[in-house]
């Protein structure tokens, strides 16, 4: 899992200044808003240590692993998201795996994210767009939605067995799909991404387990 020390400033400028904060040993990539209609309205990305796991706010979306984070051949990859506040419009929060280059221009990586209006999406993200939707923005009654605080807990899994991905919530099954071809290489960096204006997502618990 991501293991949360220390905390310090890093300073990044995309499209603009940006302050962050990451926990020691966390690689993280930020991703700015290019939509004049959907922008990012706070400019900060901040990360804290939670227990055994951390809370992230954003500002811009965010990407986060370790380099030592990585995982080959048949693995389940899950953790728990709790949505602490609900963003003002649907943005996404989940799970990244199969990743590489992912501080470079030619990031690639898949990722498996819910949302709090109960749609989940994978997509393949190719460099600097998002190339590949294996699910768009499709609804399911197995993600949990905030509740009367504003709040909801969802366990994400990923898992990979021989040519088969199954894409789970809350223990249910919501996509299944078959491994083949270079666009779904699922060897390589784990993490987490969570997407623009959202308030408070607390991630814990995120492991990999052999098959």
């Amino acid at each position: 899992m991501i293991r949360v020390l220390s905390v310090f400033l890093l300073a990044f400028v995309f499209a603009g200044p940006l302050v962050a904060q990451a926990p020691e040993g966390v690689m993280m990539r930020v991703d700015r808003s290019n939509n004049p209609q959907d922008p990012d309205d706070v400019p900060e990305v901040t990360i804290t240590a939670v227990g055994d796991g951390f809370q992230v706010n954003t500002g811009p979306a965010v990407t986060l692993w370790q380099e030592d984070q990585r995982a080959t051949g048949n693995y389940t990859l899950s953790s728990r998201f709790t949505l602490l506040e609900p963003s003002s419009h649907r943005n996404y929060y989940g799970l990244v795996f199969g990743g590489r280059n992912l501080n470079s221009e030619n990031q690639w990586y898949l990722y498996f994210m819910i949302a709090q209006t109960g749609h989940f999406v994978v997509i393949n993200r190719i460099d600097n767009a998002n190339t590949n939707y294996l699910v768009s923005h499709t609804e399911h009654s197995a993600i949990q939605r905030p509740d009367a605080d504003g709040q909801s807990v969802n366990d994400l899994a990923v898992r990979i067995n021989g040519d088969q991905i199954e894409f789970s919530v809350n223990g249910t099954v919501v996509h299944g799909t078959e491994r083949s071809g270079s666009l779904l290489d699922t060897n390589g960096l784990y993490g987490v991404r969570i997407n623009h204006v959202i308030p408070g997502v607390l991630v814990e618990n995120l492991t990999t387990t052999t098959n």
